[in-house]
Formats: structure tokens, sequence, C-alpha cells
């Protein structure tokens, strides 16, 4: 679930990313059948950077370089006694 007014601004950045969308077409499909779906008065905006086959590999990249990164690595240990609710608390 989403919250309501958060839906419109979310509709209007769907950005594509991983080697799979980059099947002919998949953008302008996915716009399509997404704008189907959605409420008549919002608009519906899928983003297909051309690069968009790494564009996950490159924000890990940037996010790796931030001051902040190593607070939010996670040990095995930690893992393990507080399970997968760590990554909330640590990355968000």
């Amino acid at each position: 679930a989403c919250d309501i007014d958060l839906r419109k601004d979310l509709f209007k950045n769907i950005v594509l990313s991983g080697g799979n969308t980059m099947f002919p077409g998949i953008a302008e499909r996915l716009e399509s059948e997404l704008q189907a779906l959605a409420p008549q008065k919002i608009n519906v905006k899928v983003v297909a950077n051309p690069q968009r086959r790494y564009i996950v590999w490159m924000g890990a990249s940037i996010l790796s370089q931030l001051s902040s990164f190593h607070n939010m690595l996670i040990s095995k240990q930690e893992y393990d006694d507080v399970g997968p609710a760590i990554v909330h608390s640590k990355c968000f």
C-alpha cells in the first residue's frame, strides 16, 4: 500500500533499470498499460534511460562513495541477531 498523496508522483516517475528492460518497446508498452490502470486524472511517465542496463550498478557505485555508506553496512552477526528488520534500522 502507498500513501494516496504519493501516488501521483510515483506514477510520473517510473524508472526502468536492468538488462531485462532493454527489450524494444517495453517502456512504451509499460506506460500504456499502466495508464490504462491509473486513475483518469493521473499521467503516467516511464523513464527509459539508454544506459539503464548499468543504472543499478552506477547507483550502487555512487552509494558506496557516500560518507554515510559505512553506517549502512550490516555484519553477519547483526543480521543473525536482528534478522531482516536490521536493514530498515540501518538504511532508512
